[in-house]
């Protein structure tokens, strides 16, 4: 339990004390951050609808990821034993690593291990030791499914087995990638089953999916230079009594449009989400006739969204149960809940009618995902700006919500929790952007002098095809307990507003990104919310060139943290991953032939435009931005004095799994923001030297 300010001989809680912005006392600390910073992950039921399972991301385990199970009684069981960890590496983002179900007619699951990336079956109900399913390889295993007619796993395989790593340092990791299919998997072969391919031919495959009768399958698929969401396309198959798939049909998708998540009901209709309207819509295909699922075009939902950039495998918006759907709807960064019942009308070879009545499902919650069907349920996450992201139960027969499992398992009196506001505000080309805003909240605390303006942090998300998030964070909620404000800026080329927007980023990454950052900042301090002349930015990844390139190109910021962020574009598109290896093509323009342009946006080249203090946090495995971006920024920092401090993590990847690299990275950040503004704090943490 976390400490209140009368417990620590701070101000009355009926008389705010006066202190400096940013020198709050807050009751959340670095190591309480940590402790909530529990990575919740795909929902999925058990074969009997009761049975849940979902994936603990576990920080105070080195970030561990441990499957947990829950049954009809509400006992909990942890199902693979330490230090197994239940995670893929395929596109290095991973996800889909499990599944669950009836094998030999005893409920079984299957998972990858993130250590050796082999297949492990573990059988439930009795005290089983996970039994290892293919052999110790180069091949990578992800969206597992069942295929419980035919007793074997369907999956998507990344396969490493034709590089040669002794030629990397030679020639790129890049010159040879490894190959993607879609393939089965007998789970009965001794510790050593070999991955049968059923199809190839695309650079890319995810979301296989079986028909209720395993009569057919259906799948998506992209080629180099799209990501998922700029073009992919959607088949079906049929599956022959021997598991082969014949009569692949393209029935989705193509040119400029993207799909994602299909889903059989069990009345044979396939369910999908594509933008070909502009936004990511639910549709509906049965014999062929494709048609939309619920009527985009009315006032209330128009200009909505379904869907979600791929990232990961195993995402879902939407569960289908008998006749209904339960649907996560996004209208300008916040998400809605829908109950949509169907019917459809026509006769096979004639066409359909899809009629349906769509209800808004009241809830405390503004954030969905992972949503999977069970026996008259629907498990998924949900949270909001004052709830953690958590495991959540929808029963459809009460209409009632029952929580599960908190990712931040911490008691926070809400008067230290800032809600956000949405904020749309000008930006370049006569457009808007969007942005949560955060105020400076604590109850016990107030600012020092009348007229007196909190310091601003700006959050850019990563991707940079992603969105901010209106989930309760207590990292946010660290700086804004303490006196600052943040915005989390919706950039252009964020998800949830549609295509088009979308797209603003195509051939304009580092420029429209910053422009929207920099254009929050300048909206803010003309509504009088912050001091325009203490402003630092932040940002992973993606999110960390834009935080350089802010740093760079723009004197609007005093301040920056770069958490594993891209300071060399031609070095990133040099050594970077197969599923991000074409990804620039549209954000920056192919390479080599733009070169120019890959140099004009890298901040390594402008340093000498740069002048404002920098902090690096890097993990020293990273495999999608690797620790030379980092360095080779500081090198050139450093040789400018610049005060720099750089801090990197051994055995850490893409983000930070382990507890006290959390803690570290946190105190160290907000030390050097302190230092850098001049905030002089009662208990100050050392800032990190330059």
């Amino acid at each position: 339990m976390m400490e209140s300010q009368a417990d620590r001989g701070g101000a009355s809680l009926t008389e705010p004390a006066r202190a400096a912005y940013g020198a709050w006392l807050s009751p959340l600390s670095a190591a309480d951050v940590a402790r909530a910073a529990i990575r919740l992950s795909q929902t999925m039921y058990g074969p009997d609808g009761k049975t849940l399972y979902w994936l603990e991301g576990r920080p105070q385990e080195g970030g561990r990821q441990v499957l947990v199970r829950l049954d009809e009684h509400r006992q909990v069981q942890e199902i693979n034993p330490a230090p197994m960890n239940v995670r893929t590496r395929a596109h290095e983002y991973g996800g889909g690593a499990f599944t669950v179900g009836l094998y030999q007619g005893r409920e079984t699951v299957f998972y990858s291990n993130f250590a050796d990336q082999r297949l492990y079956r573990q059988v439930l109900g009795e005290r089983s030791e996970p039994v290892a399913v293919t052999s110790a390889g180069r091949m990578r295993y992800s969206d597992l499914v069942l295929d419980q007619n035919r007793d074997r796993l369907l999956c998507v395989v990344e396969d490493h087995t034709g590089i040669d790593d002794s030629l990397l340092p030679e020639i790129g990791e890049m010159a040879v990638e490894p190959i993607n299919y879609l393939a089965s998997v007998e789970p009965g072969a001794g510790g050593d089953a070999e991955a049968m391919m059923l199809t190839c031919g695309y650079d890319f495959f995810a979301f296989p999916r079986l028909s209720h009768d395993g009569k057919r399958l259906a799948y998506m698929a992209w080629k180099h230079p799209n990501m998922p969401w700029d073009e992919s396309v959607l088949f079906t198959a049929e599956v022959g009594a021997d598991g082969s798939l014949a009569n692949h049909r393209k029935v989705a998708g193509g040119t400029d449009v993207s799909i994602f998540q299909p889903q059989w009901g069990k009345d044979g209709t396939l369910y999908f989400v594509s933008d070909e309207s502009g936004y990511w819509q639910l549709k509906a295909i049965r014999d062929f006739f494709t048609m939309d699922v619920i009527d985009v075009s009315t006032e209330k939902f128009k200009n909505c969204e379904f869907g979600l950039p791929m990232w990961v495998f195993g995402q879902s918006t939407y569960a289908v149960v008998d006749d209904e759907i339960i649907a996560a709807v996004n209208l300008r960064g916040l998400w809605t809940l829908l109950r949509i019942k169907v019917r459809f009308e026509g006769e096979d070879g004639l066409g359909y009618v899809c009629h349906q009545q769509v209800e808004v499902i009241s809830s405390p919650y503004s954030e969905f995902s992972y949503l999977t069907a069970g026996s008259g349920r629907v498990a998924m996450l949900a949270g909001a700006a004052g709830i953690a992201n958590t495991v959540v139960e929808y029963d459809l027969a009460t209409g009632q919500f029952q929580e599960l499992c908190s990712s931040a398992p911490l008691s926070l009196d809400s008067g230290y929790l800032s809600s956000p506001e949405v904020i749309e505000f000008p930006t370049s080309g006569g457009r808007t952007a969007f942005a949560f805003y955060y105020p400076p909240t604590n109850k016990d605390f107030q600012s020092q002098e009348s007229g007196q303006l909190p310091p601003l942090l700006v959050k850019c998300h990563g991707g940079p095809t992603g969105a901010a998030s209106s989930l309760l964070s207590p990292a946010l909620q660290y700086y804004t307990s303490r006196g600052f404000a943040v915005v989390d800026v919706n950039y252009g080329g964020s998800t949830g507003f549609g295509r088009a927007y979308r797209k603003r980023l195509n051939g304009n990454w580092g420029v429209v990104d910053v422009e929207d950052c920099t254009n929050a900042v300048k909206y803010l301090v003309g509504q009088g919310k912050v001091d325009g002349t203490r402003v630092a930015i932040t940002g992973g990844s993606a999110g960390g060139f834009t935080v350089l390139c802010a740093l760079t190109f723009t004197d609007v910021f005093k301040a920056g943290a770069s958490h594993y962020g891209i300071g060399d574009l031609e070095a990133l598109v040099r050594d970077t991953h197969k599923f991000e290896s074409r990804y620039l093509d549209n954000l920056v323009g192919p390479y080599p032939f733009s070169k120019q342009v890959y140099q004009a946006r890298s901040p390594i080249h402008h340093t000498e435009k740069l002048s404002c203090p920098v902090i690096f946090f890097q993990g020293l495995e990273d495999k999608v931005v690797p620790p030379n971006q980092a360095e080779a920024m500081v090198k050139a920092l450093k040789a400018k004095n610049i005060p720099t401090v750089y801090i990197a993590y051994e055995g850490e990847q893409h983000g930070f799994r382990k507890a006290e690299n959390i803690i570290c990275t946190l105190e160290s950040e907000l030390a050097f923001f302190l230092s850098v503004f001049g905030i002089k704090h009662e208990h100050p943490i050392a800032p990190p030297a330059f």
